[in-house]
């Protein structure tokens, strides 16, 4: 490898880099997203629902190991499969997959990759959503030894733009672009701040926000019910989800308390103008933004029956602008204080938007430029994987300066940490650097997943 002069101008000495390390790697802390994966048997239950139709003549990767290095690529960082090129021969993500990091051979290409991605069935994919959400709830059952008081169901559309010919992309105009708009269902049990994911559905970029919602809720009540059967639920849903079949639902539910967000009409801004007019008289009287809370009993032409609506009135004053009125209302049947049920339980859903943020910004859970909706479904599934194994790491480094870390810093101080490997006949060796500066927070994790000093 030709070597590069650096900066003459600024050291004592001259200083170069030489790219030359064969047995280098830039993921050395990656063998913690194994060791995670190893607990939780994620990519294995994954893989039991793959159906292999390929020539086993002619198999040089199985389907589970295509898997596998799909999934620790994403969330080290390389949500391509384009990416495979370049990682190839690494020894880290070799020893990922199960491959002897110096003698195994190279990794999936990008078009063995595609190949497979291409390949998974829709009743495959099915399996497998449900094999994510058994093996998440099944390992905080464990956690919490089947108890929870109160496990707290969240569900949120995201837009996913897209750039090419993708099956079932279409215009939104909410979102001004091409797009599909997935679905994600996170749990969040008792008052924990986490938010564990439990299932990704791709949808067509024309969905409206209720498509699949009663599915994807009836699945994950089923199996939280399974695995916590004295605990009760609370659903949080934002103003798409307030339709009859899902409010409907949701009342046929003994144990389910729900707080859903609706938009505005000339009724129920007719039934909040008395609490406007105490909002307005507060604002004037303290030139501030005020808010005042009540409720009312609604009854929409498409539900067969009267709800309780929560009402925030609230008057917007902001330096240099215009006074701005903004009732919201929230259905529920929830029976506490209508401010409770606002600030403390309906509030707490913009969380949900943090875990989202990661997705796209930490995993990159929109690079669906796959041609086939069905692939592209995959590849939603797979980083939902990755994430479940990066909440693992984060929930191992409690009391750490890991513990609320977002998956970019997750990644950066847990995973980026370059390593030399060495092989002898009797063991492999990560030489990492002494200077790392997050010593503390990886053996913290790599203790709770099994490491042992030695």
């Amino acid at each position: 490898m030709t070597q590069c002069l650096l900066f003459p101008e600024l050291f004592r000495k001259p200083v170069y880099a030489r790219f030359d390390q064969e047995l280098g790697s830039s993921d050395g802390g990656a063998v913690l997203l194994r060791a995670a994966d190893h607990r939780l048997g994620l990519t294995e239950r994954l893989a039991g629902y793959l159906r292999d139709r390929r020539d086993a003549s002619k198999i040089a990767h199985e389907l589970g190991e295509l898997l596998s290095q799909r999934v620790f690529s994403i969330a080290c960082g390389y949500a391509d499969t384009n990416d495979a090129a370049r990682l190839a021969e690494d020894p880290i993500h070799k020893m990922l997959v199960g491959r002897d990091p110096i003698d195994g051979d190279a990794l999936a290409s990008q078009p063995t990759l595609s190949r497979f991605e291409n390949r998974v069935g829709t009743r495959e994919l099915y399996r497998m959503g449900e094999a994510l959400a058994d093996v998440v709830i099944e390992r905080h059952r464990k956690r919490l030894h089947g108890r929870a008081r109160r496990i707290t169901i969240d569900l949120d559309p995201t837009d996913d733009p897209t750039h090419g010919q993708q099956q079932l992309s279409f215009f939104n105009g909410h979102y001004d672009t091409w797009c599909y708009l997935p679905v994600v269902a996170f749990a969040t049990f008792n008052d924990e701040p986490e938010q564990y994911l439990l299932a990704a559905v791709l949808r067509p970029g024309n969905a409206p926000a209720k498509l699949g919602a009663v599915g994807v809720l009836r699945r994950v009540l089923e199996r939280l019910r399974r695995a916590f059967p004295k605990t009760r639920f609370r659903v949080r849903l934002d103003g798409g989800f307030a339709c009859p079949e899902i409010l409907d639902f949701l009342d046929e539910q003994s144990d389910v308390n729900y707080v859903v967000a609706m938009a505005k009409n000339l009724t129920l801004e007719w039934k909040a103008e008395r609490f406007m007019r105490s909002a307005r008289k507060l604002s004037r009287q303290s030139e501030k933004t005020e808010h005042v809370y009540g409720e009312c009993r609604y009854r929409a032409k498409s539900w067969d029956r009267e709800r309780r609506v929560i009402i925030k009135a609230e008057v917007v004053r902001h330096p240099g602008r215009d006074l701005k009125e903004n009732p919201r209302f929230v259905v529920t049947n929830l029976s506490s204080t209508p401010q409770w049920i606002y600030e403390k339980v309906y509030c707490g859903r913009g969380e949900i938007e943090n875990r989202i943020k990661e997705l796209h910004h930490g995993l990159e859970i929109d690079r669906t430029s796959c041609s086939r909706f069905w692939a592209n479904q995959l590849r939603v599934l797979l980083t939902a994987a990755a994430y479940v194994l990066m909440q693992e790491l984060r929930l191992r480094a409690a009391r750490t300066s890991c513990a609320r870390a977002q998956v970019q810093t997750l990644r950066e101080r847990l995973i980026k940490i370059g390593a030399r490997v060495v092989e002898s006949v009797r063991r492999i060796v990560l030489h990492l650097p002494a200077s790392y500066p997050f010593l503390e927070a990886w053996r913290r994790v790599a203790t709770g997943l099994g490491a042992t000093a030695g």
